[in-house]
């Protein structure tokens, strides 16, 4: 992945023609509707509330990050601060599939091998950032 986000080499103009944006995004979306429709109640308000804040906020510090894309530094800090909500978001998911409130097993891995592909997707960024410093 360039410095500039975009596989083929193109400037981009906006998130969300990043690909680690796209994916993100995708992700926070499938993961809020799985807590609300295939968590227990309580899990709801608890486990369930924080993988959504930690799968959203991978999101928008991308989006944040982006904003300050003028400032290199500033980039490179948010994009670290997005790869630090994802690594969150998988530990959320093995809390949640631990205790047995996340079922299934397809589920659970389909969203940590997603995670785990976003999570070198914003490390491959946060490289080429550096290079571009």
């Amino acid at each position: 992945m360039q410095a500039t986000g975009c596989r083929k080499g193109g400037i981009i103009q906006s998130y969300k023609d990043l690909e680690i944006y796209k994916l993100a995004h995708k992700l926070a979306v499938e993961i809020h509707k799985m807590t609300l429709r295939e968590l227990p109640k309580f899990e709801i308000y608890e486990e369930g509330s924080q993988i959504r804040r930690s799968s959203k906020g991978v999101v928008s510090t991308i989006v944040e990050g982006f904003g300050r894309k003028v400032y290199q530094q500033d980039y490179l800090k948010f994009m670290i601060y997005a790869h630090s909500s994802c690594d969150e978001t998988k530990e959320h998911l093995g809390l949640l599939f631990g205790t047995d409130s996340l079922k299934s097993k397809e589920k659970f891995d389909y969203f940590l091998s997603e995670y785990e592909k976003l999570s070198k997707m914003i490390n491959k960024f946060i490289q080429s950032l550096k290079l571009s410093i």
